[in-house]
């Protein structure tokens, strides 16, 4: 079926998305934050790595406590971005390059900035006071639940003027919108169509499957981990019904890529979130994978992180949605998190290799793959300083809260240095000038010093560098039905240094080995699988990340971090 432009319903499924944190993009204004028209200018620099669709994060009128993700007005453009006139150029310009716009639509909270909010706060009896969740006190006059924000203490803030409580999950200026009240879920189709009119393509809905709470807003027991409340608010009772409802009124009809943010979520939940038949979201995003260096599940605590977990949650989630019919969205790096490039590789002594090695990894992975802005030129975590170099609200509220439980001063800057969402936050890098390229001003938050090395134009120029190798991968993608459709397999069998996995349908098997180390490896494919799959046949090397360029066979040298993908044509393959 084909609507929309013709376009046919799964018109995304070879695409890759390119995920723009625009107040770090480009600066057009020289006064220190990106805007739509720094996007606007790079759209030749997207287009040339094969990109089809740009994510951009929240530009809409916002207080900016957290960084956008508090809507004040989701009809409007922030001036500190520009203008609607701007926005509409900007579509106007992907459109010409066949290219497709994704925004944020954060609808689980808005800004307590918010007309709705300002007036739900005014009085009980005000028609929007059901805008939002509003409970008397517990008897001792303190919240009505032990719930926890995300961003940490109390979910709960009290209003002297009304004498309730009022719930947020996240930071205490952004209040939970009631979604048991029709009148807000017609609010959000509303808005939802007003962006789909004015040509967006593609919506990222944040934290999405939070929308629905337990009515009866019980304390946790603490007898799941972490006993935070999130049981009670995760994938909650009516979720997928509200999600059904946005599909039928607004995904379809416009033809709507879209994909929902998971938080805490299950593998059970985003096969249901993704399937087609479902009719909900196009894709989900979810969060496991990166959970692997986090103590009990503490992110705010340290360890190494467990690489065979790592591959464990990456098979289960390529098999599970496959089996059930769901579809991965793929990603090492977002604005919510460290640079994983500092965080599971060496960004040192071997940045180019490392860089290469997370994306061919990534993008033989069924899904459809993100690219966030700098990963694709192998921008690390910057060096920190000093605990007063750092802006994100959630990092600066945790290192009070850690020296608060004991830490030192040192140990708390530490941790924040390791989990800060200002890793992948700092301005992209795009050539060797003042501020990097960034801005003519000062920008608001550091530049990576090391953007004479590290940056965009020497990238672009530079036929063998990593901005080059992603560009490959998205065009293999295009390519290779194999990566699209093709049932993935295991093969590294619990190896300590080395992932690697199958992709195979009917006509081909794709391969890909990846050494996550920087010590020399020889690895041992499985006897089963090289005798059904090499057996009389060549496999050509598509794609790698080392001058040595290894055959595929039995018995494989891998160079440190080295990472390489194979095309084997089969006339068979194992099943």
């Amino acid at each position: 079926m084909q609507t929309k432009e013709n376009k046919p319903r799964d018109w995304w499924r070879k695409s890759t998305i390119y995920q723009v944190y625009p107040k770090s993009f480009n600066d057009t204004t020289g006064r220190g934050t990106g805007d739509i028209r720094g996007l606007t200018e790079k759209l030749d620099y997207i287009k040339g790595l094969g990109i089809d669709i740009v994510w951009l994060q929240p530009v809409y009128v916002s207080p900016q406590n957290d960084n956008g993700y508090d809507v004040a007005d989701y009809y409007n453009i922030d001036p500190a971005y520009g203008t609607m006139e701007d926005f509409d150029e900007l579509v106007r310009e992907l459109k010409k390059r066949d290219m497709h716009l994704m925004i944020d639509i954060v609808v689980n909270h808005s800004s307590t900035e918010h007309r709705w909010f300002k007036e739900a706060k005014s009085s009980r009896n005000n028609p929007y006071r059901d805008y939002y969740i509003w409970k008397d006190p517990a008897e001792d006059g303190g919240p009505p639940n032990n719930w926890q924000s995300k961003f940490g203490g109390p979910a709960w803030q009290y209003d002297e003027e009304t004498g309730q409580y009022f719930l947020t999950l996240f930071d205490k200026t952004q209040a939970d919108l009631n979604w048991e009240n029709e009148k807000v879920r017609q609010e959000v189709v509303d808005l939802l169509t007003f962006w789909a009119k004015k040509g967006v393509d593609g919506f990222r809905m944040d934290v999405i499957n939070l929308i629905s709470k337990d009515q009866l807003f019980p304390d946790d027991d603490g007898s799941v981990a972490p006993g935070d409340g999130r049981k009670f608010y995760t994938d909650g009772p009516r979720v997928h019904e509200y999600v059904k409802e946005l599909n039928e009124k607004v995904f379809r009809p416009y033809n709507i890529v879209t994909v929902g943010e998971m938080s805490s979520t299950t593998l059970e939940h985003c096969i249901r979130y993704s399937n087609p038949e479902e009719n909900e979201f196009s894709m989900t995003f979810n969060f496991h994978h990166l959970k692997v260096d986090y103590p009990n599940g503490q992110k705010w605590e340290l360890k190494p992180y467990d690489f065979e977990e790592l591959k464990k949650v990456l098979s289960d989630w390529q098999i599970g949605m496959q089996e059930g019919g769901g579809w991965n969205a793929l990603f090492w790096n977002n604005h919510d998190q460290p640079r994983a490039l500092t965080r599971f590789t060496n960004d040192n002594e071997y940045r180019e290799e490392s860089a290469k090695l997370l994306a061919t990894t990534l993008h033989g992975l069924q899904g459809t793959p993100y690219v966030y802005q700098g990963e694709e030129i192998g921008m690390p975590d910057p060096k920190w300083n000093d605990i007063s170099e750092f802006r994100d609200i959630e990092s600066l509220n945790m290192y009070r809260i850690l020296v608060q439980r004991g830490k030192t001063p040192e140990e708390a800057a530490h941790i924040v240095r390791v989990r800060s969402r200002d890793n992948s936050r700092l301005p992209m890098l795009w050539d060797d000038s003042h501020q990097a390229g960034f801005t003519t001003g000062s920008p608001w938050i550091k530049i990576d010093e090391r953007y004479s090395s590290i940056n965009a134009k020497s990238q672009v120029e530079n036929p063998n560098s990593i901005y080059h190798h992603y560009r490959k991968l998205i065009e293999l993608r295009k390519r290779l039905q194999v990566i699209t459709d093709g049932k993935y397999i295991r093969l590294d069998e619990g190896h300590p240094q080395v992932y690697a996995y199958a992709r195979v349908n009917e006509e081909e098997t794709l391969v890909v080995i990846s050494n996550f180390s920087g010590e020399e490896v020889s690895f041992e494919l499985p006897q089963k699988f090289t005798e059904s799959l090499l057996k009389g046949r060549s496999a050509e090397l598509l794609i790698g990340n080392t001058a040595e360029e290894p055959e595929l066979s039995q018995t494989i040298k891998l160079q440190p971090y080295g990472s390489y993908m194979w095309l084997i044509k089969a006339d068979n393959s194992i099943h």
